[in-house]
């Protein structure tokens, strides 16, 4: 499959009035979106780290303690990569994603369903926020009593379903195909 570069400004794109309100809503630059070789050659490559990394969930279990963090954190990882793999491929740049979308889970699903993603899942919304920015699930929070983050009652069982859902998402749209060794316990699981 061939991509010719298209360049389409936010303002011409047929998604112009939703990311004129996400624009305005996080106070961002607006984006030009541009869609290259180059561009999705790195959205590939990120959607098979994401591919990769949550096939690892199914060979090393999350942790499973009353703590959630952990699985939080890889789990935002994973969205992040899976979530800008999209955005790159429907044309937004490399480093307007680094200075924009960062870590913050929703926001990213904010844009990419802005953009024809079609992931209008209430539940990955929900974790989406609990996520973000994913960077806090990263720390010792399960060590502190207070000013922990709240885990919206998410554990690695109820999270597990949502990631692959995702992932499985950004396969669906870009046709981006599946690492090798990732097609069968991507099919398992859905199985």
């Amino acid at each position: 499959m061939t991509i010719a570069p298209v360049a389409a400004s936010a303002i011409a794109s047929p998604w112009a009035k939703a990311l004129a309100s996400l624009h305005q809503r996080y106070d961002d630059e607006p984006a030009t979106i541009m869609r290259t070789k180059e561009g999705r050659s790195i959205s590939r490559f990120r959607y098979h780290n994401a591919e990769r990394r949550w096939s690892l969930t199914e060979v090393v279990p999350f942790h499973e303690s009353r703590f959630s963090n952990p699985a939080l954190h890889y789990a935002g990882f994973v969205c992040q990569q899976a979530l800008c793999a999209y955005l790159l491929d429907v044309g937004f740049a490399d480093d307007w994603n680094a200075r924009h979308i960062k870590q913050d889970i929703a926001k990213a699903l904010a844009y990419a369903n802005a953009c024809g993603f079609g992931h209008d899942c209430p539940d990955m919304a929900r974790l989406a926020m609990v996520l973000s920015p994913y960077w806090k699930w990263g720390y010792h929070y399960d060590e502190w009593e207070e000013d922990r983050p709240h885990t919206g009652g998410f554990i690695p069982a109820t999270i597990k379903p949502l990631v692959r859902a995702l992932v499985d998402r950004v396969h669906d749209v870009t046709g981006h195909p599946r690492p090798k060794g990732c097609r069968l316990r991507a099919q398992e699981a859905r199985s």
